[in-house]
């Protein structure tokens, strides 16, 4: 009897229609894959993310028509709303049984958060060195911010999955990513920020809490009764996810317009944050290759670290960094933009060329005989 293989993500968290990617993976072997990977579509005519166009032109438009006065103060309560919602709908999505389900392949999420959490700080950290040549503290700061952003989930799974990695260890780990985040990145940021991270304070982290951290544990808390309507209407509060990072851009891009941040920076700025950008990107991808092989990870699972630990989100970014940084967030949250996009591109390219290895094999999802590295997903049964 012919056996259908069929990829069914967990309910679980910020990955749902969060922005971060459109890459649908190539169907190469010959069983169907259904999946919420398969809706990431990527049209191949178009070269840059359309999300991404989407926040550029929400940046155009605060530059062209910033909100002022009364607007700002509509604007701004309106972004304070939607980014508690946001996190609201987080906690709300995120079944904490399901993701516990990884915790017995606890070596290779460790690595994952060791990646996102200790290397890439210590990177950014080693950046300053390059302060003001290349760019100026403003930049820096939004530079050592990114590095503090936990991984993101759906284009990690998305990844993985065209590269014939470990999927079920890509959902797992984006997901504790996400969820350490929420409170591992303010820490980080009051420790290494502190008072230069534009207005950051005792008084950010308390902000942090009752807008980020209340929410998603109301959310968590009221899971019960409301996943099911959650889950039913994914796609149109999908589209709230991202009506509402657009507004935090609107209103963050808008202060910053009005506070005259972007006279500060100019083309030959930008061009070398491009540049140092790439290079941490590059180097965060041969460290999780390299490393994680000589830590004696298979195949399977160095893409899946490869993928979660080289990549930063995005959709948890762009708030936090609006209730931390208040006027001078348009600048923070410029580097986080660019290296999206970035990751997004280049990691398509080795994602397809991973797919070509010789020792490339479609995915699995069911146990491992001594259940070490894999969970069970949409198999009809919970695992553990």
């Amino acid at each position: 009897m012919a056996v259908r293989t069929v990829y069914r993500i967990p309910d679980q968290g910020p990955e749902e229609d969060d922005g971060e990617g459109t890459y649908r993976p190539e169907n190469t072997g010959k069983t169907p894959q259904r999946s919420t990977v398969k809706r990431l579509k990527w049209p191949s005519w178009l070269p840059i993310d359309p999300y991404i166009l989407l926040l550029l032109g929400t940046v155009g438009l605060a530059a062209l028509l910033p909100a002022r006065g009364t607007g700002a103060e509509v604007a701004s309560g309106a972004s304070t709303a939607a980014i508690a919602f946001l996190f609201f709908l987080y906690g709300a999505r995120l079944s904490t049984r399901e993701a516990m389900d990884g915790v017995r392949h606890w070596r290779l999420h460790l690595t994952v958060l060791a990646c996102t959490f200790l290397v890439f700080p210590l990177l950014g950290l080693a950046a300053r060195g390059l302060e003001p040549v290349f760019f100026d503290h403003s930049l820096y700061t939004g530079l050592l911010f990114l590095t503090l952003v936990p991984s993101t989930v759906q284009s990690s799974i998305a990844f993985t999955s065209m590269a014939r990695g470990n999927v079920p260890a890509a959902i797992c780990a984006g997901s504790f990513s996400s969820l350490v985040g929420i409170v591992l990145t303010p820490l980080l940021a009051a420790a290494l920020l502190g008072g230069s991270g534009g207005g950051f304070s005792a008084d950010s982290l308390v902000e942090i809490v009752l807008q980020l951290l209340v929410p998603f544990l109301a959310g968590q808390l009221l899971r019960r009764w409301i996943g099911g309507f959650v889950a039913r209407h994914k796609k149109v509060l999908g589209l709230v996810d991202r009506g509402s990072i657009l507004l935090v851009v609107y209103t963050a891009f808008s202060e910053g317009m009005v506070h005259g941040v972007w006279q500060r920076v100019s083309p030959l700025r930008l061009g070398a944050l491009l540049a140092v950008e790439a290079v941490l990107l590059a180097v965060m991808l041969a460290l999780t290759w390299y490393g994680s092989k000589a830590l004696g990870f298979g195949r399977e699972d160095r893409i899946a670290i490869q993928f979660a630990g080289s990549k930063k989100s995005l959709a948890s970014g762009l708030p936090m960094a609006s209730v931390l940084f208040g006027a001078q967030a348009s600048l923070a949250v410029l580097p986080l933009m660019l290296f999206h996009q970035m990751q997004l591109m280049v990691c398509a390219v080795i994602a397809k060329r991973r797919a070509r290895d010789p020792g490339a094999r479609e995915p699995s999802l069911t146990p491992d005989p001594a259940g070490a590295s894999r969970i069970s997903v949409g198999t009809g049964r919970r695992s553990g």
